[in-house]
């Protein structure tokens, strides 16, 4: 129940986050990308399956406030936070940068595919080359952001993590 209360929070914070305070801060026509990051940040730290269910909450939920069809930013987050997750696994030693790389890379890839998906089903009318440097502007963004906010979400999610208490 911790843990869903949580996402719940931090997800809605996210969004309001980057619907009102983000919103106005536009690089060259990008802005950052809240929940990409909350979601790449939970699939580091908790796997696949935590990956996918913060990034479909957060694709639904941005998909239900905005005036865009409905389903694509939650196929693209869900997809997202499984695949950063199972790069998980294959982390051997963690670093206190890795975090800021990942987040990067998976912004880029992820704004990418919600591009192509959005080109794919009649929705996306802007250049090739835009939606490129929307995608590195946001990717970089998201990096500046990620030491900020990657410790807070590592805190937060280790202390919802149930507690078992051993009684003998």
């Amino acid at each position: 129940m911790r843990r869903a209360l949580l996402l719940a929070a931090v997800i809605l914070t996210a969004l309001l986050l980057q619907t009102t305070v983000f919103a106005e801060l536009n690089l060259l026509g990008a802005k950052p990308e809240l929940l990409y990051l909350v979601t790449i940040s939970f699939a580091i730290l908790e796997g696949p399956a935590s990956g996918a269910i913060a990034g479909f909450a957060g694709g639904m939920a941005q998909d239900f406030l905005l005036d865009a069809p409905k389903g694509i930013t939650a196929l693209t987050l869900t997809l997202l936070g499984y695949t950063m997750g199972m790069a998980r696994q294959y982390i051997v030693s963690p670093s206190p940068i890795l975090p800021v790389f990942l987040v990067a890379g998976g912004t880029f890839v992820g704004v990418l595919f919600h591009g192509v998906v959005s080109f794919l089903l009649g929705e996306l009318d802007t250049p090739w080359l835009y939606l490129l440097r929307v995608a590195l502007l946001s990717a970089l963004y998201n990096a500046m952001l990620t030491p900020l906010v990657y410790p807070i979400l590592r805190r937060a999610a280790e202390g919802s993590r149930s507690r078992r208490v051993l009684r003998w």
